[in-house]
């Protein structure tokens, strides 16, 4: 089975805006890589108020910057670098999206932490923290654009998305 070159036309988020081009297999395989790892994670799920550690939610997100860089290296120099190709749409990504939030919250958090009483679990103590409910809603925030971003790599790669959520996805 040959892949066919398509062309794409993509609206993005993190004030990337739209972009249009022709996708080549490099890209296309590259973009369901990166569609994967980012859709497996909590990254593009739903964090409910009573739910998980907005701690184990940020490990998750830093932990796209390893994936993605290998990702795109393992992809080679035809995955792209320009804001027309997949390299640099991830790059973007990262760099607008995930690094400003994450940059922000994980000392803030970080400090937190460290003031946790031996008595109180981690999510006891979390949830006592004056900034929680904040970065829980800033999480939602970057999580809307995570999904378009996800459906944009979806539509690279050229599969239908299937993923569903309880609030509408």
């Amino acid at each position: 089975m040959s892949f066919v070159p398509k062309k794409v036309s993509l609206s993005l988020p993190f004030g990337i805006g739209s972009v249009e081009w022709e996708v080549d297999q490099t890209q296309s395989r590259a973009a369901w890589s990166l569609y994967v790892e980012l859709v497996t994670r909590i990254a593009v799920e739903p964090l409910k108020d009573d739910e998980g550690l907005v701690r184990e939610a940020l490990n998750s997100l830093y932990s796209l910057f390893g994936t993605t860089r290998e990702i795109l290296k393992q992809a080679g120099p035809d995955v792209g670098a320009s804001i027309n190709s997949v390299g640099g749409i991830a790059i973007t990504v990262l760099n607008r999206g995930l690094r400003p939030f994450l940059a922000k919250w994980h000392p803030l958090l970080q400090a937190w932490e460290a003031k946790r009483p031996p008595h109180l679990s981690p999510k006891e103590h979390e949830q006592q923290w004056s900034e929680e409910r904040k970065l829980r809603e800033e999480l939602e925030k970057l999580r809307q654009n995570l999904k378009q971003y996800a459906s944009a790599l979806a539509e690279i790669a050229g599969v239908e998305e299937s993923l569903e959520e309880s609030d509408g996805w």
